[in-house]
C-alpha cells in the first residue's frame, strides 16, 4: 500500500529533526560563545582618582575603554587608588585574582610601589607611565607630553606682556620637571626676556592649595597661567581674575576666550598601541616606549580668538620642526643653578629624559 504523508506528518518529522539535530547544534554554539567570552583577554588599569570626574583620571579611563572596545576586550578598572597608601599592591593582587593578562598604571608612583611585586606575576604584562623602575614584565610607556608643553610655552612667550608666566605644578619629579623645562624652553624660544614662575603643590589634586598658588602667581605678576595637576582648578582661578591660561590634558568647556588652548594627550591612541603590542606578545620587549607628536599622540587643541594668526603660524612652524626631527632638549642648556646640562652639538637621550630630570632650566624660578 502506498503511504501518503500529510502536512501534519511532515510537520511532526520536521519538529523531531529540529529537536534532535538542530537544537544540540544551537546549544553547542551558545556554549562555545560563552566559553570564548570567558577566555577573551582581560585588561586591568589602576587609576588614582575618580574616573567620572573630568581631568587626568577620566581621560585615561575613556582612552583605555575606547581601545578595549576596539579590540573586543574586557576592561577591569580599579580607580581612586591613592599613591603610597598600600592600595596599589592590593589592587594588583585583586586584578591578578580576576584573571587579567595586562595591567596599566595610570599614576607616577605605582611602579615604585609595585617594583617588588610584579615579579610575583610573570604571566602578567605591566605598563607604567613612569620610567624610574623596570622589570622583565614591566615597561615604561608614555606620551611625549613635553613636546606639547614646548609649543604651549612658545605661545605663552608670545602672549605675555609682563614677561612672567605662572606654572602650578604637582610634584618635583622627573615627569613634571621635564614638562616644566620644555615649557620654559618654548617660552624662551619666542621671548628670551620672559621667565617661568613655578609653585609646587606636592599633590596631584588639592583644590585649596592649587587655588592659593594660582592666586599667588597672579599677584607675583604672571599674566599667563598653566598647570600640571589632575583637574582644572588653575583654569578656574585664571578665569575668575581675567588672566589668560593654557589648560592640560582635556578640552575644557564653559570658559571665555582667555582659555587659549590645551595640551592634549590622545590616550585612546596610546592605549590602542599598547594593547596591540600586548596581543602580539611584545609589550615588554622594550625598556621604554614613547609616542610623540609625529604619531599625533600629543597636540594643542583649537585656539581661542585671543591667539592671532601670526602666532598660530609660528606655532605650526615649531610643530613641524619637531615632526622633522628637531630635538627640544638639544644644544647648549643650563639649569637655573648655572650648571650646564647639555652641550652645544649634543642632545639629551630619551632614557635620560625619562628617568633622570632632577633639575630646572635657566629661566625657571620657584616661588616659595
Amino acid at each position: 500500500m502506498k503511504r501518503i504523508y500529510s502536512a501534519k506528518n511532515f510537520n511532526l518529522v520536521a519538529a523531531f529533526f529540529s529537536f534532535v539535530i538542530i537544537t544540540p547544534l544551537i546549544m553547542l554554539m551558545f556554549n562555545f560563545s560563552s566559553e570564548y567570552e570567558e577566555k577573551k583577554p582581560k585588561i586591568g588599569i589602576i587609576i588614582p582618582g575618580d574616573i567620572n570626574i573630568s581631568g587626568w583620571n577620566k581621560s585615561h579611563y575613556d582612552g583605555i575603554k575606547a581601545a578595549c572596545d576596539e579590540f573586543g576586550l574586557e576592561l577591569l578598572v580599579r580607580d581612586k587608588v591613592q599613591e603610597n597608601s598600600g592600595q596599589c599592591p592590593a589592587a594588583i593582587k585583586d586584578l591578578a585574582k580576576n584573571g587579567v593578562g595586562m595591567i596599566c598604571f595610570a599614576s607616577y608612583a605605582y611602579a615604585i610601589e609595585a617594583r617588588d611585586l610584579v615579579s610575583d606575576y610573570p604571566n602578567i604584562a605591566f605598563a607604567t607611565i613612569s620610567a624610574e623602575n623596570h622589570a622583565k614584565n614591566m615597561t615604561a610607556y608614555f606620551i611625549r607630553i613635553y613636546q606639547g608643553r614646548y609649543l604651549a610655552g612658545a605661545l605663552a612667550g608670545m602672549k605675555t606682556k609682563t614677561n612672567i608666566v605662572g606654572f602650578v605644578a604637582a610634584k618635583p619629579n622627573t615627569e613634571v620637571k621635564r614638562g616644566i623645562n620644555a615649557f620654559a624652553l618654548g617660552v624662551q624660544r619666542t621671548n628670551p626676556n620672559a621667565k617661568v614662575l613655578v609653585m609646587w603643590t606636592n599633590s596631584w589634586q588639592d583644590d585649596k592649595i592649587e587655588t592659593e598658588h594660582a592666586q599667588q602667581l597672579i599677584e607675583a605678576g604672571a599674566d599667563i597661567l598653566t598647570y600640571h595637576q589632575n583637574e582644572d582648578v588653575t583654569a578656574r582661578v585664571a578665569e575668575k581674575y581675567g588672566v589668560e591660561f593654557i589648560a592640560f590634558n582635556e578640552i575644557l568647556s564653559g570658559y571665555s576666550e582667555k582659555y587659549l588652548t590645551s595640551v592634549i594627550c590622545r590616550w585612546d591612541l596610546y592605549y590602542s598601541e599598547m594593547i596591540q603590542r600586548y596581543l602580539k606578545g611584545e609589550l615588554n620587549s622594550v625598556k621604554n616606549y614613547w609616542m610623540g607628536i609625529d604619531q599625533k599622540a600629543i597636540m594643542l587643541s583649537d585656539y581661542s580668538s585671543n591667539v592671532p594668526e601670526n602666532m598660530r603660524l609660528k606655532l605650526n612652524l615649531l610643530k613641524q620642526e619637531i615632526i622633522n626631527g628637531n630635538l627640544i632638549f638639544s644644544g647648549e642648556i643650563y639649569d637655573n643653578a648655572g650648571q650646564i646640562r647639555c652641550k652645544k652639538g649634543e642632545a639629551i637621550s630619551d632614557d635620560k629624559l625619562l628617568e633622570d630630570v632632577n633639575w630646572l632650566v635657566k629661566g625657571v624660578e620657584v616661588l616659595e
